[in-house]
C-alpha cells in the first residue's frame, strides 16, 4: 500500500472544466485533476521552473515533475485523438482560504 496522498496548494481553479472537439462524436475522453492543471499553469502559463512550481504547490520537485508530465501527455492526447478533456477532482487546499477542496468538480 502506497503512501497517503497530502492534499496539494492551488491558487488557481478552471473557469470551464470541459473541452470539446469540434469532431462528432468525440473518440473518448481523457480527465485530468485540478492540481495537474494547476501545475501546467505554473510551468506552462506563468513560466515557473519546476522547483519554483514545486514550492508553490507544497510538493517535491519529482513530485511537481510527474503531475506535470502526466498533464502535458493528457492534453497532447486529447488534441491529438480527439478526445473531450475534462478538468475535475483531487485532494486540493486553495491558498486563498486555506480550505481543502476533496474531489472537487467543476
Amino acid at each position: 500500500m502506497g503512501r497517503r496522498c497530502y492534499p496539494r496548494r492551488v491558487s488557481w481553479f478552471p473557469v470551464c472544466c470541459c473541452f470539446r472537439p469540434e469532431v462528432l462524436p468525440p473518440r473518448g475522453e481523457v480527465v485530468m485533476s485540478i492540481d495537474e492543471l494547476e501545475a501546467l499553469r505554473l510551468a506552462d502559463v506563468e513560466g515557473l521552473y519546476q522547483e519554483e512550481g514545486a514550492l508553490s504547490m507544497g510538493v517535491s520537485r519529482s513530485t511537481f515533475a510527474r503531475m506535470l508530465r502526466a498533464a502535458r501527455r493528457k492534453v497532447a492526447e486529447a488534441l491529438v485523438m480527439g478526445k473531450i478533456l475534462h478538468v475535475e477532482g483531487g485532494e486540493v487546499i486553495s491558498v486563498e482560504n486555506s480550505s481543502v477542496n476533496r474531489e472537487r468538480g467543476c
